[in-house]
């Protein structure tokens, strides 16, 4: 696989990288009529664990991601979760026609669920990842943010009029505890990650005043329409139409200022979602990043902006000639006396 430098970047060097876990030499190179991959446009995304960062020194300075080549101002990573084990879920796998009853609109999470977010929420701060995350992104239905809350949450909640819990005890027929959004990330409800919409109750969500008295410190700033104006009891969206949510949804992380992101959905969007990437990545890999999420399951992907929707400056380039000086790399000097040699000939 042959991976294109940044337009920016002249260096003529060809660098070769053995990555192991994928059984193959990669080699970047830049050529001077053209690149060996496509210059696409659409954003790219890996299993974090199959990455590696590199810093490269000398006549520039460059962050290089293996399997994609990137400055660092135009990665992000994500943490990608399904939410835990719903009511639904558990009807739905007997008999298909659940989805159908009004019995399960807007699904809160079985007490197997909530095991799973206890489970989940151990990993994220034995790992440390709860530290790292800088905003968690979640769909604004009752089973995604109670596994939002329950996972990214503070510890148990304390009365204090300084502090509004991030759920209010028993929320959703929970049985849980009031759960604090002291030492939280901040947690922000948005639409365009919800489930496939439409026809099925159980994906139909509350009016949003009605979410603020269940999740006081969720912020729900983006959400336009206090009711679900986006749910057709007779109309289910596409899965052409949920994957071009998606993919709209993807490129809209890259105006937030955020590089750490934890994403609380639901398994078709996901699916549906990450089904557009993997095409230049191994088969097996392709499959890691685009099968089917388990309850409570959760992935760390990176997702490199190509088409540089954002703006963010890089905080790790540096600019180098500091103090200035000549700096002639002795292969630009070849080139130009080759060039001059041959213009010599060609007007003898």
């Amino acid at each position: 696989m042959r991976i294109q430098l940044p337009s920016w970047q002249k260096a003529s060097e060809e660098l070769h990288i053995h990555c192991v876990a994928c059984f193959s030499s990669i080699s970047v190179s830049r050529k001077l009529n053209g690149y060996y991959m496509d210059n696409g446009v659409s954003p790219s995304l890996f299993p974090l664990h199959r990455c590696k960062t590199i810093h490269l020194v000398g006549i520039r300075f460059f962050y290089l991601k293996v399997f994609d080549c990137i400055q660092r101002k135009f990665e992000y990573a994500a943490s990608l979760v399904r939410h835990a084990q719903g009511i639904h879920n558990v009807e739905g796998d007997k008999n298909y026609k659940a989805y159908m009853s009004s019995e399960y609109f807007d699904a809160h999470l079985t007490q197997l669920g909530w095991q799973q977010v206890d489970n989940l929420r151990k990993h994220v701060h034995s790992t440390g990842l709860v530290k790292k995350v800088d905003v968690v992104i979640t769909s604004p239905l009752l089973r995604t943010m109670q596994t939002a809350v329950g996972v990214f949450g503070g510890e148990g909640y304390t009365d204090r009029m300084d502090i509004l819990p991030l759920m209010v005890a028993n929320a959703g027929n929970s049985g849980r505890a009031a759960i604090s959004s002291l030492n939280s990330p901040p947690i922000l409800a948005v639409e365009h990650c919800r489930e496939h919409l439409g026809v099925h109750p159980c994906d139909k969500r509350r009016s949003i005043s009605e979410y603020q008295c269940l999740f006081p410190a969720v912020d729900f700033s983006l959400i336009e329409s206090d009711d679900d104006s986006l749910w057709k009891a007779d109309v289910r969206e596409t899965k052409e139409e949920l994957a071009a949510r998606g993919m709209n949804f993807m490129n809209w992380l890259f105006t937030r200022k955020e590089k750490e992101i934890a994403i609380v959905t639901h398994s078709g969007f996901l699916f549906h979602t990450l089904a557009a990437f993997g095409n230049d990545c191994h088969p097996l890999v392709k499959k890691e990043i685009s099968s089917h999420f388990a309850n409570c399951e959760l992935r760390s992907m990176v997702i490199v902006d190509r088409s540089k929707v954002g703006s963010d400056s890089s905080s790790t380039n540096y600019p180098g000639k500091i103090p200035s000086g000549p700096d002639l790399p002795s292969d630009v000097a070849d080139e130009r006396n080759q060039e001059k040699d041959i213009s010599l000939v060609g007007n003898s």
